[in-house]
Formats: C-alpha cells, structure tokens, sequence
C-alpha cells in the first residue's frame, strides 16, 4: 500500500475520533444547557413551538422530513408539567375549535340528528292516526243511523207489500210469484251467473306477513301514514317543561310577556328556570340600543357587531346582554337544542373578524327571563304558559333564520300557534295583529 495512502486513512480516521468526541462533547453540552435554561424553557416553549410548526408547514418536505432527523443521543424527556404546555397559539387553538364547532352543526344538518325532528314526526304521525280514526268512528256512525232509517222505511213498504200479496193471494199462483221473482233479479249483478252466488268472491292471497293477523289488522298496525315535516316550519304542544323548549304566552296574558315567546335556557326543579324573549325586536341595531340604553356591553363587541339585532329578553338583569345564535358550539357558548345556541361571544367576534359570521346572524338578546322553584310549574298548571318544541329556524327567527312564504315574518308568536294546529291555530286567527314590533310597556 502506498505511504500516502496510509497517512491519508489514518488522518481521516483520527479526524473522525474527533468529530465523535466533539459531537458527545456538544450533547452533553446542550443537556447541560437544558436543565439550566429549563424555567425559561417552559415560558416561552408555546411561542418557540409555534414558530417553528409555522416555518416547517410552508417549508418543502424534503426540508420537513430533515429537520425531524438527529445524530445527538436522545435528550431526557420533559417532566410531566412541561408536557402539559399548549404547543399551538391560543388564536389558532380557538379558530380551530370555531371550525370545528362550525363543521359539526354542519354534519348534524346534513345526516339528520336533530331527535326533535323525529319526535316532531311521530308527533304528526300521531295526530293523521287520531283524525283517520275519528273519520272512520264516524263513517261507522252514520252508517249505522243510515241502516236504522232504511230499515224502517223497508219495514214499513214490506208491510204494505205483505198486505198487498194478502189481498192478491186468491188470484195469483205460485207458478207466476216464481217468475215474478227470477225477473225482478238482474242478470248483470253477476250473482247467478256459471255458478255463483251474492257470496262468491276472488281468493287473493294474505299481503300480511305476520301469521298470527288478518289483513285488516296488519293495515292497521303497520301501513304508516304518509308523514312530511317540514324541517324549516314545525310546531308541536308538548307535556312537560325541558331546556330548548318554548312558552308561547296565552292569548289572556298581558304586561311585558303578552303575546310572548320566551326560550328556555335552563329548567331545573330544584334550583328554577331561565329563559329569554325571542320575539321582541328593538328599533335598530346593537350599537344604537347599546348607546341609547343602559349597558355594560364591551366595547369590541359593540364594534364588531355594530349591525347585529338587538331584542327584549325579559325583566331580569337588563344591563346585560346574551347571544342567540346558530354558528355553533363555540367555546364559551351553550348547545340549548339542536341548531340552537347562546353564549360565546368572544369567539363569535373572531369569526365575524375572519368573514366567517355576518354580525346579523347573532341576535343580542337584553336581559332574561327567570323563576324560582316550583314557580313556572304553576304557571303552567293555571295555563299562563303553553308548552311547545319548534323547529331552530323558528326559534331563530330574528337571529338571522332564512324565512320562506308560508311564514310570518311579523308575529312569531301567532306563527309558532298556527303551526301547532288544531285549537292553537284558532287562537292565533283570532288574536293575531299586533305582531312582534310594538313599544314595550
């Protein structure tokens, strides 16, 4: 072997001892330089980390993939507290979780969800059952008077007819009454036509698949109704008080909550109920509302949601405003029912920021509605109140809601009734006019 050669693989050798040394010197460094600068570390980890996930994600992959490679021995790990350090900007985390929320509603919509919606199905489902019942109670019944009325009308021509034959008996044969007979029958009914009599019928095979019913009452119990809810427009009463219900006002009670329909919030026996007027629209928009009355609304919000509706919502805490909206469940906010929410009004403005969110699509709703316990159950009990579940378009009305033809855009109240039908939507007939824009007393 060459000398030069020699003296060439030993120098690179040696060369590469030492860039081994220096490369455990300088780990052992930085481990060094860890523990020292660790209180730091966990300070400013967030801001380092997000800096450095903003760089890699615009960076090619080929760059992305290296920089997660490393020669150093593996460093220790961080204790449990620092693993508990936000690793993304709390902007972004809160954008993210405002597309999610957004994107979740969205989903709910789109696979169909909403267990009101089907509740509200059975419930019509329920009511076509009632009347067809009804209809065929009272076909039974007049059927019934009919026969009674043709029968005696029959018994009294039968007797005149016996009394007639009575007379005629000594002139007429048995012969002629035959002949009399087979002519009055017409050949056409088909009752004594190849055989067959007034009872002959086609045997058809059972569409029935249960063995143990006929056909009448496989028809009964399992030929559904042909059923179409409308999801934009729906109504229906309902028993008991739960949260994303509604209290339409009763068509006898006055003051501030006449005509009124107020959302429920929260219902709890133990510690009482809240909710708040949906239909009392103010005279202009947040800003001037917020300016011309007494508010402690922040002045960021009062800027972004300058155009945002504003309306009554009760007697209670009126310095303060809520949020209705249907964006969805952002942080800080409530799902009431589906479609339905309150609250989050910090997120809201960072979407209306991002022309996520138009500011008309949120309703500031001023002051509340409340109860102690025991006292809205009375209420009801002395019919104050009537009970409702309706679609989140409705209840969504002036929180921007799209609204379609056959609404009233004007009086919630008389629409929520008439959609509940039957002796609901008389009373909305006959005490409907006034609508939802009135001064409030």
């Amino acid at each position: 072997v060459p000398l030069s050669s020699t003296t060439s693989h030993k120098k690179s050798a040696h060369a590469s001892a030492i860039g081994t040394s220096l490369d455990g010197q300088l780990c052992s460094l930085h481990i060094l330089s860890l523990g020292i600068m660790a209180p730091y570390i966990t300070q400013y980890l967030p801001v380092l980390l997000f800096l450095a996930d903003e760089s890699t994600s615009f960076a090619p992959a080929s760059r992305r993939s290296a920089s997660l490679d490393t020669t150093c021995p593996p460093t220790p790990t961080l204790s449990a507290q620092q693993q508990r350090v936000s690793t993304t900007s709390p902007l972004r985390l809160s954008s993210r979780d405002n597309d999610r929320a957004r994107m979740e509603k969205s989903w709910e919509n789109m696979m169909g969800e909403d267990w009101r919606e089907f509740r509200a199905h059975l419930v019509a489902r329920e009511q076509i059952e009632e009347e067809m019942a009804l209809a065929t109670k009272d076909d039974k019944q007049k059927s019934k008077e009919e026969g009674g009325i043709f029968g005696a009308i029959s018994s009294i021509f039968s007797k005149g007819e016996s009394s007639n034959k009575k007379e005629l008996g000594n002139t007429a044969t048995a012969t002629e009454a035959k002949k009399t007979r087979e002519d009055s029958v017409d050949i056409f009914d088909g009752s004594d036509v190849g055989g067959a009599t007034e009872f002959s019928k086609i045997q058809v095979p059972s569409s029935c698949s249960d063995p143990f019913m006929d056909d009448e009452e496989c028809h009964l119990i399992y030929d559904e109704p042909d059923v179409s809810l409308d999801t934009h427009r729906w109504a229906h009463p309902l028993s008991n008080v739960e949260p994303g219900c509604i209290l339409v006002a009763n068509e006898k009670l006055g003051g501030v909550f006449h005509q009124t329909v107020v959302l429920i919030i929260d219902h709890n026996e133990a510690t009482g109920s809240t909710g708040m007027v949906i239909n009392r629209p103010f005279p202009g928009n947040l800003i001037k509302i917020a300016s011309d009355t007494e508010s402690n609304i922040d002045l960021s919000l009062k800027m972004a949601f300058s155009k945002a509706p504003a309306s009554y919502g009760g007697p209670v805490m009126q310095d303060q405003f809520s949020t209705l909206h249907g964006f969805g469940e952002v942080m800080g906010s409530k799902k009431v029912c589906p479609g339905v929410f309150v609250g989050g009004s910090s997120q809201l403005m960072q979407e209306v920021r991002r022309n996520n969110l138009h500011p008309t699509e949120v309703l500031f709703v001023k002051g509340h509605a409340a109860w102690v316990p025991g006292q809205l159950t009375r209420e009801i009990e002395k019919g104050v109140w009537y009970i409702a579940a309706a679609s989140a378009d409705l209840v969504l009305r002036y929180a921007g809601a799209p609204v379609s033809k056959d609404d009233n855009p004007s009086d919630l109240w008389a629409d929520i009734l008439s959609c509940m039908g039957d002796k609901f939507e008389t009373i909305a007939t006959s005490h409907q006019g006034r609508g939802d824009d009135r001064m409030l007393p």
